[in-house]
């Protein structure tokens, strides 16, 4: 069978967004004859910024992306930190230099999925993803969405958790918070659940 390449693209300033990047990538990877991995969207800050804002340094184990690279995947997951209910302005400016793809439908009919950290409960768990769905459709991208398919995880209520039908999530309060062993689950959950859409969605269309 055809492998399925999943293209993980993700911007991270203090680590949260990468550790559930990462998680998901083993989701994903766990689902036979798919192959995920990891890449980062440029930084567009002055090193002199990021070091007021005290931004963990990059891992050196994943690559920067270019726009055309996502013509060669078959499904993407998109993962980012909220700016005032948006996606940091980092993958905003990734996708203002997709326009070569965009005007050629380069990535229509391609499932996408979406994930993300805010720092508190009206950081945009919500808004952000609604808000980033906007970019998946004029690329005529699939967007697919978690739903509650998560089961009772979904509807914890005994701890603070991040995400929602949308896609996997969590916060990050003033940085000091990580990702809880829940939100962790979600996002391994997440990669995985994608990752089958995905691969089903590869099948038929060479069928």
């Amino acid at each position: 069978m055809a492998v399925t390449k999943i293209y993980i693209v993700y911007y991270s300033l203090h680590g949260h967004v990468e550790t559930m990047a990462r998680e998901i990538l083993r989701g994903a990877n766990s689902v036979p004859d798919v192959e995920a991995t990891l890449w980062q969207v440029p930084e567009t800050l002055p090193e002199k910024i990021l070091e007021k804002v005290k931004a963990v340094p990059r891992p050196d184990d994943v690559a920067d992306i270019r726009p055309e690279q996502l013509a060669e995947a078959d499904g993407f997951m998109f993962g980012f930190p909220s700016r005032f209910g948006v996606m940091a302005s980092q993958v905003m400016t990734f996708f203002d230099n997709t326009n070569d793809l965009w005007t050629t439908q380069a990535l229509a009919g391609k499932p996408a999925g979406i994930f993300w950290s805010t720092g508190f409960h009206g950081g945009g768990q919500e808004l952000t993803a609604l808000t980033a769905v906007t970019k998946l459709a004029h690329h005529g991208m699939i967007f697919v969405p978690l739903g509650y398919t998560f089961g009772k995880g979904m509807y914890e209520m005994g701890e603070v958790k991040g995400g929602s039908p949308y896609g996997s999530g969590t916060y990050a309060a003033d940085g000091s918070r990580e990702p809880t062993e829940l939100e962790i689950q979600q996002a391994n959950y997440h990669g995985k659940y994608f990752a089958g859409i995905a691969k089903k969605l590869k099948k038929r269309s060479t069928v």
